[in-house]
């Protein structure tokens, strides 16, 4: 009792409060990881910095490269790579040019080829210039486009990095995952203004400062929870359209982690050829996330 009296915490105490700053300490090197990682992404010379152009393609024959005569003209690469037709039921094949050296998902290529679309698994990569340019058959909507990429493109050779708002363990929940009736999907409109009905398997319902705020789950076909979301920073401190968010999937206890600190910036925040999907109404939060990527940092003059 003299010692308890004595002013020294109970050892119970002691260790929880270590526990804590342990757990706080694991959380900050898993966010910072997690940071690197992304970062590492990004600037792949295939990844979302490198892209330099996005061209509609209409069902019937066109021919494709940087010449003027070309009827989709490409920024960079040969005069011409080759001739893509286009059938109504979406089956697209590339007769590659006579000349032209350009590699068919890695490999040497000539002749025709069939290119598979991003909406049919794996997009068949269509290289040249050495392999630094490419692109591939994207559909969005029933349209398709050729999504262009080069890893010389000085948004990804002179990218600033990313700013961040301090990582914040208050902004890390656990979530309830409440499951909706299976196959329902949610109409998402993308920035282009394209309607695309996306699986939504349920919603997750956190709590902060007394107050219950709910964010509607996307399936991407991954079976990770996917959240595109608005919030009181966002077009202030953060990127206006929307920030993005994964969660896991929940456990046999309906729970899962809902951590802000992992909110990112959609592609079209680096590059205006992307197709991003935009916040259902149901997912603009009236709540500051402070927390996660803020707005992207202005390019060096």
């Amino acid at each position: 009792m003299i010692s308890a009296c004595g002013g020294e915490p109970p050892a119970d105490a002691g260790d929880a409060a270590r526990a804590e700053r342990e757990a706080r300490q694991a959380h900050e090197r898993e966010i910072r990881d997690w940071r690197a990682a992304r970062q590492e992404r990004l600037l792949r010379p295939d990844g979302w910095l490198s892209l330099v152009g996005l061209h509609w393609i209409n069902p019937g024959t066109t021919f494709i490269g940087s010449a003027r005569e070309n009827g989709t003209r490409l920024s960079l690469g040969p005069d011409q790579v080759g001739m893509l037709t286009l059938g109504k039921d979406g089956s697209a094949r590339l007769r590659i040019a006579e000349g032209a050296e350009v590699l068919v998902d890695g490999e040497p290529a000539e002749g025709e080829v069939v290119l598979v679309p991003d909406s049919q698994g794996k997009p068949t990569v269509v290289a040249f210039n050495r392999g630094d340019a490419s692109f591939i058959l994207i559909e969005r909507s029933g349209r398709h486009a050729l999504r262009v990429r080069n890893a010389m493109a000085r948004t990804r050779t002179s990218f600033p990095g990313i700013d961040y708002f301090e990582i914040n363990p208050d902004f890390r929940f656990q979530a309830r995952f409440e499951p909706h009736p299976p196959g329902k999907t949610m109409e998402i409109v993308n920035m282009l203004g394209m309607i695309e009905p996306m699986p939504n398997p349920g919603r997750v319902l956190f709590d902060k400062d007394g107050v219950t705020y709910s964010l509607e789950a996307l399936d991407e076909g991954d079976g990770q929870l996917f959240f595109v979301f608005a919030d009181r920073t966002s077009g202030h401190e953060t990127y206006a359209a929307s920030r993005m968010l994964y969660a896991a999937p929940a456990g046999p206890d309906g729970l899962t982690v809902l951590d802000f600190n992992r909110a990112y910036n959609p592609p079209c925040a680096f590059t205006p050829y992307s197709t991003c999907p935009m916040p259902p109404p149901e997912n603009r939060l009236d709540l500051r996330v402070e927390a996660g990527e803020k707005k992207p940092l202005p390019f060096p003059e």
